[in-house]
C-alpha cells in the first residue's frame, strides 16, 4: 500500500482524513438533541447508504399512472422502452419490478412514492447541485455539516462511540456532503474511511518496497529480512514511534498492526451457505463488502455508497439504460438481503435508496426524462426499529399542457414528506428523540414507518 493512502485511509486509528473536506464539521447546535441511549442500544442500527446521484426516475417503483403518461407523452414509451409490464404493485416488472415485488412480499423493502418537496417547486428549484447538498446535509439552506457528520457529533457528545470505537464511518464512494465538513474540528476516529469493493488492506505493508523508506540508503534488503515480515514491520513501528510527533499520525501507527489483522479478517470472510451474488455486477460486490464489515464490526454505523458500478442517472437523453440499471442495482439488492438474513443482522442494519430529485413523465424528443421532484424513497431492513408497511403513497399525472412538463405528483389527500425528513429519519433510529430540531423543522417520516 502507498504511504500517502496509509495516511488518508487511518482514520479509524485516530488520524485525520487526507482531504480537507471532511477533517472539519461546522458549529451546529445540537444542545437541543434529546438523545435516548436506550433507543440507540435496542435499536443496534447499522445503514447503508445508497445514494443515486443525477436523479433516477420513479417509474421503477412506481407506474401506477402509465396509461395516462403514455396518452400524454411527447414520445412513444412503447416503441422506445421493449416492454412495460406492470407487476401486482404496479412496479415496472423489467426495470427491477420483479425483484421489488418479492421484496415487499417478503416484509423486506418499504416503497415510498411520494418524497415530494413542496419548497422546492415553490422556489422553481431543480439544479443537481444544491439538491444534492440538501439532500446530503438535510437542510434546505444546502450548507453546513453533513446528516453523518452531525450524527457523528451526537454520538460522540452522549458517549456511545469514542476513540475505541472501530471504523464507525466508511465511505466507499469517495467525498460525499454526506460528510461535509464545517468550522468545528471532528475527532479524527469519527472521520469516514475510504475503502472500495475489494477491500483492498490501507494498512498492510509490502514488505520489500516498505525497506527502501526507512532505509534509503541499502538498496539491497537483507537476505534474513526478505523473509521475515514480522521483523521488518517491528522495526517499522518503532521508528514511526520514533520519528513521528505526538499527535493523531502517531497514534494510527500504533494502532496499524491490529486495525490490518481486523481488515484482513472481514476480506477473509466467506458467504453463508445459500447465499450467491450476480456475477460480472460491481455494484453488488460493493455491497457484499458492505455487508460483510457489518455484519463483522457493530462499531461500524454507516457505509455510504455511490453509483460505482451502476452509473449516473442523468437521464435527460437515451433513457432505455435506465431499465438495466434499475434491474441491476434490485438484484443486487435482493442478494444483499438475502445475505444480512443470512447473518442474523436484518434486525440492525438497513439499507436506504434516493437520489438527487425526481424526473418528470414526459418521453423528450431526446428519448430522455428530464428534471422532475417527485421521488421515491426505498428503505430495507433494520427490523428493529422499522416496521414491513410495503408500499406507501399515491400520484396523480400533473399537465402543465406546456411542453416536456409531464409530472406525477401526490395524489390529494396521500401520505407525503420532504427530503428533509430521511434525515430526520436517520437521526431517529440512531437515538434522536427530536430530529427536527436538526432539519429545519421536518420530522422523521411517519405513515407507520417507525415501531
Amino acid at each position: 500500500m502507498q504511504r500517502r493512502n496509509f495516511i488518508k485511509l487511518s482514520l479509524g486509528a485516530g488520524a485525520t482524513l487526507l482531504a480537507p473536506d471532511f477533517a472539519q464539521a461546522l458549529d451546529v447546535d445540537i444542545s437541543g438533541v434529546h438523545f435516548n441511549a436506550s433507543t440507540y442500544h435496542a435499536n443496534g442500527a447499522q445503514t447503508i447508504m445508497i445514494f443515486l446521484y443525477g436523479g433516477p426516475s420513479e417509474l421503477s417503483g412506481n407506474i401506477s399512472n402509465i396509461e395516462a403518461i403514455k396518452q400524454a407523452s411527447q414520445s412513444n414509451y412503447e416503441s422506445y422502452f421493449r416492454g412495460i409490464t406492470p407487476t401486482a404493485s404496479q412496479f415496472w416488472q423489467e426495470a427491477g419490478g420483479t425483484f421489488m415485488e418479492s421484496l415487499v412480499a417478503s416484509g423486506d423493502l418499504n416503497v415510498f412514492r411520494t418524497c415530494y418537496s413542496q419548497k422546492r417547486d415553490e422556489t422553481n428549484n431543480k439544479s443537481h447541485g444544491e439538491c444534492v447538498a440538501q439532500n446530503q446535509r438535510g437542510a434546505f439552506r444546502g450548507e453546513g455539516p453533513g446528516i453523518y457528520t452531525t450524527l457523528a457529533q451526537i454520538l460522540e457528545k452522549n458517549g456511545v462511540v469514542d476513540a475505541n470505537t472501530v471504523l464507525p464511518f466508511i465511505t466507499m464512494e469517495g467525498e460525499s456532503a454526506f460528510y461535509a465538513k464545517g468550522d468545528k474540528p471532528l475527532s479524527g476516529y469519527l472521520s469516514p474511511v475510504g475503502v472500495n469493493q475489494n477491500l483492498d488492506n490501507p494498512y498492510e505493508r509490502a514488505r520489500i518496497n516498505r525497506w527502501f523508506y526507512y532505509n534509503p540508503t541499502e538498496r539491497e534488503v537483507p537476505n534474513y529480512e526478505k523473509n521475515s515480515t514480522a521483523s521488518i514491520n517491528t522495526q517499522m513501528d518503532a521508528l514511526a514511534q520514533s520519528l513521528n510527533q505526538e499527535g493523531a499520525i502517531k497514534e494510527a501507527f500504533k494502532k496499524r498492526g491490529s486495525l490490518e489483522t481486523f481488515i484482513n479478517q472481514i476480506k477473509e470472510k466467506t458467504l453463508p451457505a445459500g447465499v450467491t451474488y450476480p456475477e460480472n455486477n460491481a455494484f453488488a460486490q460493493k455491497l457484499k463488502t458492505a455487508i460483510n464489515i457489518l455484519s463483522a464490526n457493530p462499531d461500524t454505523k454507516v457505509i455510504s455508497l455511490g453509483n460505482d458500478g451502476l452509473g449516473g442517472w442523468d437521464d435527460h437523453n437515451d433513457a432505455r439504460s435506465y431499465v438495466t440499471r434499475m434491474e441491476t442495482l434490485f438484484s443486487a439488492l435482493s442478494s444483499a438481503m438475502a445475505h444480512i438474513k443470512a447473518e442474523k443482522k436484518e434486525q440492525n442494519i438497513s439499507i436506504m435508496i434516493f437520489g438527487d430529485f425526481g424526473r418528470n413523465v414526459n418521453l423528450n424528443s431526446a428519448l430522455g426524462w428530464d428534471h422532475g421532484n417527485n421521488q421515491n424513497f426505498f428503505v430495507l431492513g433494520g427490523k428493529n426499529y422499522f416496521n414491513a408497511v410495503g408500499v406507501v403513497g399515491e400520484t396523480e399525472l400533473y399537465n402543465t399542457n406546456r411542453l416536456n412538463r409531464l409530472y406525477l405528483k401526490p395524489k390529494a389527500g396521500s401520505y407525503q414528506f420532504e427530503p428533509m425528513s430521511i434525515a430526520s429519519t436517520i437521526y431517529k433510529i440512531y437515538g434522536v428523540e427530536n430530529p427536527e430540531v436538526l432539519t429545519g423543522g421536518y420530522q422523521a417520516i411517519d405513515a407507520g414507518l417507525f415501531k
